[in-house]
């Protein structure tokens, strides 16, 4: 501004200012063999063939991971540093792995798939990890494979005594104590998404799928889930639930009888805070998907045990559903270009 509109600074300074500028900029980007080296292993890793991307989003379903010895660390070159973030390069069952740790909530799940799918050669995306059940008929330590997500967390925050322009809108006063009533906070209505896709105008979404055919393999897997930690066993083998909705939002959810809302006004099972980003970075490109999600507690449900030391089991099966679609899916594609060489 000071450019424009004083006349304290002439013509002849305004090259200098921008030398300057451009200076700072430049002293922030890694140096020019530093960026050469990064792209020379990127194409070393891409050379090894399409990998599946493994995305996690907490350190203890990373922790699963990694003391489970599924995964092989590729000894060429096991782990890239990308963005602030680790890409361990290997396989699980003989399949060609990608995984990373993403982080807690939508932005960094969203940040770390994109990565994955600009930088590596991803034949598509497996998230797994653990959620808060909404769902009395799920136990803890099942895995559900849901067939659609939401994210819960965008609303219109509606004006004290606003008409009521859907059923699924949160009206605060109908839960005062004692009889309810009215309250100045208002209601809630839930907006859609804007889901922009290759070759197609961008649509308003509220539910995101998971890949239709990746599903109908999972469908057909036979997994023997874990029913006890170092802790204490469960009274009865967990189960893998499929078909059921899930949800989710920025924020932990601790809270009955929101909990309560979202199962019946939405019929969402399970909850958690990064499966609808996966599914939507990975939808807009057109890239598989699928999301595993081990039960751990119950959102704000009456606790039985200690929800903490549930995740490592919830972690656990959550993994051991994932893996098992991996190596699946490995030989499905294994056979189809044996099939493919053979004609």
């Amino acid at each position: 501004m000071a450019i424009e509109h004083s006349g304290a600074m002439t013509s002849p300074a305004l090259p200098l200012v921008m030398l300057f500028l451009l200076a700072r900029s430049s002293a922030a980007l890694p140096a020019q063999p530093a960026m050469d080296s990064v792209r020379w292993q990127v194409d070393k890793v891409n050379r090894r063939g399409p990998s599946l991307g493994l995305v996690m989003s907490y350190v203890d379903e990373a922790t699963a991971l990694q003391s489970s010895g599924y995964f092989s660390p590729w000894p060429v070159l096991p782990f890239l540093d990308l963005y602030g973030r680790r890409f361990h390069i290997g396989s699980i069952r003989g399949v060609n792995v990608i995984y990373a740790l993403t982080g807690q909530r939508r932005l960094n799940a969203a940040v770390t798939v994109q990565t994955l799918i600009d930088v590596f050669t991803v034949s598509g995306i497996v998230h797994y990890g653990t959620a808060g059940s909404s769902n009395d008929s799920m136990s803890f330590g099942d895995v559900s494979v849901p067939k659609l997500v939401a994210y819960t967390g965008a609303w219109t925050w509606k004006k004290f005594k606003s008409s009521k322009e859907s059923s699924a809108e949160l009206s605060f006063g109908e839960y005062n104590i004692p009889n309810g009533g009215e309250n100045l906070l208002g209601s809630l209505k839930y907006r859609n998404e804007e889901l922009y896709s290759v070759g197609k105008p961008m649509k308003e979404v509220f539910w995101l799928p998971v890949d239709s055919e990746w599903f109908k393999i999972a469908e057909q897997l036979k997994v023997t889930l874990e029913r006890c930690n170092d802790t204490f066993c469960l009274p009865a083998t967990p189960q893998i639930v499929y078909g059921l909705k899930g949800s989710s939002a920025d924020m932990f959810l601790d809270n009955a009888e929101y909990r309560n809302f979202l199962f019946r006004e939405f019929g969402v099972s399970t909850v958690d805070e990064e499966s609808a980003a996966v599914v939507m970075t990975t939808t807009s490109p057109g890239i598989p998907v699928i999301v595993f999600r081990g039960v751990s507690d119950l959102a704000g449900g009456e606790p039985i045990w200690s929800s903490t030391s549930l995740m490592n089991l919830a972690s656990i099966n959550a993994l051991k559903v994932a893996v098992e679609f991996i190596a699946t899916v490995g030989t499905q594609k294994s056979r189809a270009s044996a099939e493919r060489s053979n004609n």
